[in-house]
């Protein structure tokens, strides 16, 4: 769990412009072109480059209600697509929903009831149909930002939904686990994978995390091949590891994909560079993994919330074999979203295309972005926080964005319009996505509206204050179209 996560929750638990040309004299057509010049300007908030196309179907809903509910995750079932399910904090709850996002109902019974605090939720769909719901769990944090330091129990887990989301089995079977006592480490935001294809590890969990010692920071990873009863011991994946801090020089963020061979692929952020890695033999071992993508800083200040960072995210169309990998960094000025391709397995990356199409250097923040490939026509979705219609850099909305053309160019959608702030409060460290046969399944945390300003941390990174965050999911619809490529 990043370090915005710790110190600010886990301690507390435009309008367009129309133009009417009445006639068609030199003086009209001046006037227009004059008013279509200072709309065009990068930064107007009014600029008809910056009023977004809403996505197709689009559609928002409210999944919680302001609290300290955010970080979210969202799967769809691919034996099922009616069926998602998604997850948030404070502490790991579920709801799902069985009529393709229309509607949505809290499921029962997903918070652990023996841990204080858990967070850090990623979600997914395996082979079986059921769901799957992963977390990290701890009684007390330790020292703020070098969380090795008097860490108390805790540990990384799994809970599975043999109804796709609605109720969940009482165990929460470990990934791995501490009990307290002096020196333990402190497991940190894994991410679930699910071999879901015909291949021949099909059945496969995987789950890949971030251990904090006092010394270091390095990538951990286990397989389970029961449907989540029991897990692997732990190996290391991460050749070079990473300072034992996480407000940067961390290695943190990990993300997989599984292709229809059953070959797993792994990215995470390293310092300013996308770490990358795979597994040929069902998650058992893997080859040494090396920085393939430079980048920014993974962390960086947003104006307004409490912190930002851009771990990259993994994604692969199965008809193609064609990687993706998705991040955020400030190597133009104000953070933009970034996404990179491989056609040879990861062995060479092609150069960053820019997601967000706002004017460059424009000065708005684009950031926490998240990565879906769609299996069935392979298009590349990814959602973002945007501001390029606030010059200030404060007005918050939420874009998707779409290539179809195998990440050569990203197609821009409005997935909200009436922008929100955050407060100096925080409102999560990532986002998520979702995406099946050409309809996308977004969810994200936003401020609610007039709330108070966000508390001070204490000296023990307790924010001592009312948190006013809450979840939506968005829902669009493109229908049955393929990528081109």
């Amino acid at each position: 769990m990043p370090r915005r996560d710790k110190l600010a929750a886990m301690f507390l638990l435009c309008p367009s412009r129309t133009f009417k040309i009445v006639n068609f004299t030199f003086w009209s057509l001046l006037l227009l072109a004059t008013a279509a010049l200072a709309q065009s300007q990068p930064g107007n908030p009014n600029s008809a480059m910056d009023q977004l196309p809403s996505a197709p179907g689009a559609k928002v809903i409210n999944l919680t209600e302001p609290g300290f509910s955010n970080e979210p995750a969202i799967a769809v079932n691919p034996k099922n697509p009616e069926q998602l399910v998604a997850a948030w904090q404070i502490n790991a709850s579920a709801a799902y929903s069985r009529d393709g996002g229309r509607n949505w109902s809290k499921a029962a019974s997903a918070t652990p009831k023996d841990y204080k605090k858990s967070g850090d939720v990623s979600a997914t769909y395996g082979a079986d149909g059921a769901a799957y719901l992963c977390y990290i769990a701890f009684d007390k944090l330790g020292t703020a930002y070098y969380w090795g330091h008097n860490a108390t129990r805790n540990g990384v887990f799994v809970r599975r939904s043999p109804d796709g989301g609605k109720t969940w089995e009482k165990t929460a079977h470990p990934v791995l686990e501490h009990a307290t006592q002096p020196g333990i480490p402190f497991e940190d935001k894994p991410s679930i994978v699910a071999d879901a294809t015909a291949g021949p590890y099909s059945g496969n969990l995987y789950v890949g995390w971030t251990q904090f010692t006092l010394e270091k920071t390095a990538v951990l990873f286990s397989r389970s091949t029961d449907a989540g009863a029991s897990w692997s011991s732990p190996i290391e994946i991460s050749t070079h590891e990473g300072l034992p801090r996480d407000d940067n020089g961390a290695v943190e963020g990990f993300s997989g994909a599984v292709a229809p061979d059953g070959t797993l692929y792994a990215v995470w952020a390293d310092g300013n560079s996308i770490a990358f890695t795979y597994s040929r033999d069902g998650g058992k071992s893997f080859a040494p993994s090396r920085n393939v993508i430079a980048t920014g800083p993974s962390y960086f200040p947003v104006s307004g919330i409490d912190g930002g960072n851009g771990f990259p995210q993994i994604g692969l169309d199965p008809r193609s074999a064609l990687l993706y990998v998705t991040w955020s960094d400030y190597r133009n000025g104000d953070v933009d979203i970034f996404a990179a391709t491989s056609a040879n397995h990861g062995e060479s990356w092609s150069a960053p295309v820019r997601v967000n199409s706002d004017a460059l250097h424009d000065g708005a923040d684009q950031f926490f972005q998240w990565l879906a490939v769609d299996p069935k026509t392979g298009a590349a979705n990814v959602i973002f926080y945007d501001r390029r219609r606030d010059p200030a850099n404060r007005q918050t909305t939420v874009t998707l964005a779409r290539s179809t053309d195998g990440g050569k160019t990203f197609m821009n959608y409005a997935w909200t319009n009436e922008p929100f702030e955050g407060n100096k409060d925080f409102i999560g460290d990532y986002t998520g996505i979702a995406a099946f046969d050409g309809r996308v399944f977004g969810i994200w945390s936003e401020e609610a509206p007039a709330a108070a300003p966000a508390a001070a941390p204490a000296p023990d990174g307790d924010r001592h204050g009312t948190p006013h965050t809450f979840v939506r999911v968005g829902v669009a619809d493109f229908g049955k179209e393929a990528s081109n490529h």
